[in-house]
């Protein structure tokens, strides 16, 4: 087992997340990594945008790995990268493209069960996909983070009425192999602190501004494992804005 994947399977715990300030190429990774990060997650929009694609495994899977090897030569923490649905649709090819990523130097993943028509992939498909990867990468102790689109795509007040669906399908995946459950889009304190309650993995919850709770009152309901998603590249973005509007504002 990868020592790099054995420790950031370590600091997924209930109660005392993992923040994971999403990089998205070296450089920010490096920037993220001397601010005191503990482990490194690329989030699949902010790493398509950096290079021009739109989300949705539009950027090229070559272009994607090479980008994950760089990032990962960059810095010395664990990787773990947005792998979307891993850009195949047959569970060997999947498997194919997840010890690729794992030879690039990604100790894990995030795999959405979310389609690109908003649809949601039946769970027994899944999990196949998952048992696949988790094959493929055993040697290597790969950390899947099992995502499912269930409260992504669906309205706030539908939510309560998902989170058994949800619990099903983060048992179905545990059972394949998957070491973690996320569940973007999740925002209600008492559904977070069910799914964190009754889980069979640890949970890994998405931050998203004016609707999540805190941080320390994620950690209070249970969440063990805290991402960033988008929001640094916003954040960088949106300041390299002001200062070129600053410095253009001069010229005249």
């Amino acid at each position: 087992m990868d020592p790099k994947a054995e420790r950031f399977r370590a600091l997924h715990v209930m109660g005392d997340p993992l923040i994971l300030f999403n990089a998205w190429d070296a450089g920010s990774a490096k920037a993220v990594a001397e601010a005191g990060a503990k482990a490194i997650a690329t989030g699949s929009w902010s790493v398509a945008a950096a290079q021009g694609y739109a989300d949705g495994e539009a950027m090229p899977l070559d272009l994607a790995l090479a980008n994950i090897a760089r990032i990962a030569e960059a810095v010395d923490l664990p990787v773990t990268i947005d792998f979307e649905r891993g850009y195949a649709e047959a569970p060997a090819r999947i498997a194919d493209n997840a010890r690729a990523a794992a030879e690039a130097g990604a100790i894990g993943c995030n795999f959405e069960d979310g389609l690109a028509d908003g649809a949601i992939r039946p769970a027994a498909d899944q999990a196949a996909r998952i048992a696949a990867i988790r094959e493929a990468t055993a040697d290597r102790g790969f950390f899947i983070n099992a995502r499912t689109d269930l409260f992504l795509h669906s309205a706030p007040e539908t939510h309560e009425g998902l989170v058994g669906e949800a619990l099903e399908r983060g048992s179905a995946y545990a059972e394949a192999g998957a070491g973690g459950l996320f569940v973007p889009g999740l925002s209600d304190e008492g559904l977070i602190e069910r799914i964190c309650r009754d889980s069979t993995l640890p949970v890994n919850i998405m931050i998203w501004p004016g609707r999540t709770p805190p941080l320390r009152r994620l950690a209070e309901l249970g969440v063990a494992r805290i991402s960033h998603a988008g929001g640094p590249w916003r954040i960088a973005m949106n300041a390299l804005k002001e200062v070129a509007r600053a410095a253009h504002a001069m010229e005249g």
